[in-house]
């Protein structure tokens, strides 16, 4: 089970997030979400537990906890929506339809 994770201290690692995690269950990844620029935490995470009991367990005992003074979320993670690339249908790949009209210097519309 995928579980997000929000509310994390700044300073928390990975590492500390899987033995977080790792006291009610077996965790197969860990990971705190980095700045790309910066490479700071963004304070929130993902952890993925191969037992869906155990995760629930995690979730349940863990949610609304302070860690290193901070109150943590834990809750199932959500699916992210796909994005969609170019167009669709019949808009032709730009805002506002797919009919461009083209300027002609004899004719006006």
């Amino acid at each position: 089970m995928n579980i997000f994770v929000s509310g994390l201290p700044f300073s928390l690692s990975s590492e500390e997030l899987s033995q977080l995690f790792s006291k009610h269950g077996a965790v197969d990844s860990a990971k705190v979400i980095t700045d790309r620029e910066t490479g700071r935490s963004r304070g929130f995470g993902f952890v993925e537990m191969p037992n869906d009991d155990e995760a629930n367990n995690a979730i349940s005992a863990l949610n609304e906890q302070e860690v290193n003074g901070r109150r943590i979320a834990v809750k199932v993670a959500e699916e992210r929506p796909k994005k969609s690339f170019g167009g669709g249908g019949d808009r032709g790949g730009r805002p506002g339809g797919g009919f461009k009209p083209r300027f002609d210097r004899g004719n006006r519309y």
